[in-house]
């Protein structure tokens, strides 16, 4: 075994190890993955034009738990939930208009922010080193505030979307991120 494939064996994290399990098992962490996207989305802090959830805590986690191709497509089952008008989304809500609203550039981020912490968890950004796993989840948060701040500002204009899309969640993020290193880092397996 060469070096470069021994380092990335060591640098492979997947605490679930759902890349080697059935299709069964695969599609039954779909839709868990749903369910709990859906059940912490209705945890929220209700502001406008965008509300404070958990979704940039859990769907990021979700990338990072399940591999960047399982984790994507995991959240983009979510937003077809919501988009088909189930109440999975933020307070409750579904249905096409929330894809066209305030809120539609967080929501296309979404899988896009999933990928990335699988791709760098699969990297060795992961729960083996704490430090990498914060600052995965810390790019993910701020990608999706500059795609959800790019949207809003079509909506409200620049300033105004920084003022309202970005500034109130900026500590938000610090903390969540900080979080999501440490579920990673629990997650590891002795």
């Amino acid at each position: 075994m060469s070096d470069m494939t021994a380092q990335t064996l060591q640098a492979s994290f997947s605490p679930l190890r759902l890349d080697s399990r059935s299709a069964a098992v695969q599609i039954g962490a779909v839709a868990c993955g749903t369910l709990i996207l859906a059940l912490t989305s209705q945890i929220e802090v209700p502001m406008i034009p965008v509300p404070i959830t958990l979704q940039t805590l859990v769907v990021p986690l979700i990338g990072a738990l399940y591999g960047w191709r399982l984790g994507a497509l995991t959240v983009l089952a979510w937003l077809i939930e919501g988009a088909m008008g189930l109440p999975v989304l933020a307070g409750g809500v579904g249905g096409l208009s929330w894809f066209a609203g305030p809120t539609a550039g967080y929501l296309f981020s979404f899988p896009i922010i999933a990928a990335l912490t699988g791709w760098l968890a699969e990297r060795g950004w992961n729960g083996r080193n704490a430090l990498l796993a914060f600052a995965s989840f810390l790019l993910a948060n701020a990608l999706c505030l500059v795609l959800g701040a790019i949207w809003l500002s079509s909506l409200i204009g620049i300033e105004k979307a920084v003022a309202f899309g970005v500034t109130p969640f900026l500590i938000g993020a610090l903390i969540k991120s900080a979080l999501g290193a440490a579920i990673l880092k629990a997650s590891v397996r002795a």
